[in-house]
């Protein structure tokens, strides 16, 4: 199951994200730090896959998970994939999310990471 807030005007990076994305809703202001932060309130917990240093969006999202008192783990895409499947498993074990936020950056700033998250994700879920 999915759902999340996103822009108004369904924005996004890449045009506009499709209609059939139906559990997913549309924020009253087109501003992606709005988004944002709404995620991370709105969520039990938060993964954020990336590199370092951050930046960007994913330095937003660190922040709001602080500001917010919001649990949180940062993944390093650089470290091996097995370490960050067992880091992710056994913090989703003690966490017990019920409802979790995932986030990272952009493809068009980091080419290879939707490939990779997308795997490290894959394997974690397998395993739950």
């Amino acid at each position: 199951t999915y759902g999340g807030i996103i822009p108004k005007g369904r924005i996004a990076e890449d045009g506009r994200v499709p209609q059939s994305y139906h559990a997913l809703q549309e924020a009253d202001v087109d501003e992606y730090s709005f988004r944002t932060e709404q995620n991370v309130l709105n969520a039990d917990a938060t993964i954020i896959l990336g590199y370092l240093p951050m930046s960007g969006g994913t330095m937003t999202t660190n922040q709001y998970c602080h500001q917010h008192g919001k649990s949180h783990l940062f993944i390093n895409l650089e470290k091996p994939e097995d370490e960050n499947r067992e880091r992710i498993l056994e913090w989703l074990q003690s966490e017990k999310p019920a409802i979790l936020n995932i986030a990272g950056p952009r493809e068009s700033k980091r080419p290879g990471i939707y490939k990779k998250a997308r795997w490290l994700l894959e394997s974690v879920f397998e395993k739950l």
